[in-house]
């Protein structure tokens, strides 16, 4: 007998916690468990081929917003070419609407509604071990002849009951790890599946941090942490960042989301004192509107949390990733724009722009009416328009949104954009007008080099009539602090020689201390010098111009953790 658990993934470098932890829960049953991860780059006709040649004799598959479509027409298929097979389905987009799903698609057999750990212990009793009954396990819903019989929702399961999954991490190799310390959410954010399970559980301390340790001495390069909001315990939180900081090795990364709101003032110490890369923090900010913020149950002090904010970003040492998410009630465009300005002040290292998604089970889907919401029928069920919001509106949204992504998360134009700003008084404003600008020169859907992305920008700044000379100096530092060029830009100046510079030890010794050992034709190739109009390695939040002509030294070999940009250091 062999069940085959199914994952279709998103991105090659993403894992499936979910099959991957249903697997190990059940080692008893592993000599007739597979676990078969795909992503939905695979082609749909590759991976029914693939499931089918593996011959299996039940087939669970994991459904998220993201692989649903793709799912739904794989089995199908897979029902044509093996029609005896059971094929169940589990997963947040089928948990919510599981007796609406078999009543539509006659493929499938069942589905497991919530956790899927224990259900699939009962489960594989029933197909492996011929014991029980369906209709006796609770958390299902499932076809019985021309019947659909829902049986009594599962209590949750204890974390510490968990079985860690990621023994043979040799098989992980270039993929992101996902790690559960908790399951469930104290919050009731409107829009979000997490406030259905509103009873937080913990595992252990003492077995989480022998389970971060296994991480930390394999070397991982990240794990991320899916705990709905890390920081909503204060014990827990310090007693996981302290065990860190103690066990750091200076190479694995730890991906939190938080509420950046809650952090008390020790937990702000302990991430002043961490490695720079040691941790990565996402915060949920959505809104600035305190009618909206309201309106979705989010009881966020903007105050706080954007004090917070800027204070952890002083440490120089901590990647933050800001969201925010249009589509909201009582968010308008005008709002959302000085949302998303309030938000870029902060200046995270990315903002993330999304769009509201009605998600089955989600409360939102009660205020559909009454916020006039439309949105797509299929997933990803994004917002379309509301009372508040056109969708000629959602558009121009969706324009600062690639801007954005290009522009400022690359973290490739930090100068640039800094110059470019004062030309505006709203940074929301400055990136929709660069989008209407590519969207009026036929440049938007075109994969554009890096070196593409600013020659248009360079465009952009002519066809606005600003200072196209200034505009090339802060261009040329960006892309010398990201890469030591092989090829110069047309439109950049000629460079000065700084062969003197290079054969003077004494320089070597002052200015790039570990490059001792390498003859000066070496340090020249791992190494860039340059005379610019200001030092714009100085300007973080606001562009300086009293510091005048620089020469800057961009040092290879030395990178930041934050942005990946070359030290750079100013040469007197």
């Amino acid at each position: 007998m062999k069940i085959l658990l199914v994952a279709i993934n998103a991105k090659y470098v993403h894992s499936s916690l979910a099959v991957g932890s249903i697997a190990a829960y059940n080692k008893a049953y592993s000599d007739s468990v597979e676990v078969a991860e795909y992503t939905i780059n695979n082609t749909k006709s590759f991976i029914t081929a693939d499931i089918y040649k593996k011959n299996p004799d039940v087939v669970g598959v994991s459904c998220y917003i993201w692989n649903y479509s793709y799912v739904r027409e794989i089995i199908g298929t897979l029902r044509k070419i093996m029609p005896d097979v059971p094929i169940w389905l589990g997963g947040p987009e089928v948990s919510y609407c599981s007796h609406t799903i078999l009543e539509e698609n006659a493929s499938v057999t069942g589905i497991i509604r919530g956790e899927g750990e224990e259900t699939w212990r009962e489960l594989l009793e029933f197909y492996v071990d011929k014991k029980g009954q369906p209709a006796n396990i609770a958390g299902i819903t499932f076809r019985d002849g021309d019947k659909i019989i829902s049986t009594p929702d599962r209590e949750y399961l204890d974390p510490n009951k968990l079985v860690f999954c990621y023994d043979r991490i040799e098989e992980f190799d270039n993929r992101i790890i996902y790690y559960e310390g908790s399951r469930g959410c104290p919050y009731s954010c409107s829009y979000c599946l997490s406030c259905i399970d509103k009873r937080v559980r913990f595992k252990d301390l003492d077995k989480i941090k022998e389970e971060l340790d296994f991480f930390i001495e394999k070397e991982v390069p990240q794990v991320k942490f899916t705990d709905r909001t890390f920081n909503c315990n204060h014990e827990y939180v310090k007693g996981i960042w302290k065990h860190l900081i103690e066990k750091d090795k200076g190479i694995t990364n730890f991906h939190f989301e938080v509420s950046a709101d809650l952090f008390d003032k020790e937990e702000l110490d302990l991430i002043s004192k961490m490695r720079p890369g040691l941790i990565q923090l996402e915060i949920g900010v959505q809104s600035t509107n305190p009618k909206t913020l309201s309106a979705i149950n989010r009881k966020t002090p903007w105050d706080k949390l954007s004090a917070n904010v800027r204070k952890i970003k002083s440490f120089g040492n901590t990647h933050q990733h800001l969201d925010l998410i249009a589509g909201l009630p009582f968010e308008g465009y005008e709002s959302f724009a000085r949302s998303f300005d309030d938000v870029y002040d902060l200046r995270p290292d990315q903002l993330q722009l999304g769009f509201l998604k009605i998600l089955k089970g989600a409360d939102i889907c009660k205020g559909v009416e009454e916020n006039e919401i439309v949105y797509m029928s299929e997933p990803p069920y994004e917002v379309l328009s509301n009372k508040y919001l056109s969708y000629s509106d959602i558009l121009k949204i969706k324009l600062v949104e690639e801007m954005c992504e290009v522009y400022y998360n690359s973290s490739q134009f930090k100068a640039s954009l800094i110059m470019l700003e004062e030309m505006y008084e709203s940074p929301f404003n400055m990136f929709l007008e660069l989008g209407e600008y590519y969207d009026n020169k036929g440049l938007l859907g075109i994969n554009h080099s890096r070196m593409a992305r600013y020659d248009i920008l360079r465009e952009f700044v002519s066809h606005k009539g600003f200072d196209v000379s200034a505009f090339e100096d802060v261009m040329l530092y960006d892309l010398y602090a990201r890469e030591n060029l092989k090829s110069r830009p047309a439109w950049a100046k000629e460079r000065e020689d700084y062969s003197e510079f290079y054969r003077d030890e004494e320089h070597i010794r002052m200015y790039l201390g570990d490059y001792e050992a390498y003859r000066f034709k070496q340090v020249i190739r791992m190494t860039h010098m340059e005379k610019f109009r200001y030092d714009y390695s100085t300007w973080q939040e606001k562009s300086d111009y009293s510091t005048g002509e620089a020469i800057l030294l961009f040092d290879y070999r030395t990178r930041s953790h934050i942005d990946n940009s070359a030290r750079i250091v100013k040469v007197n």
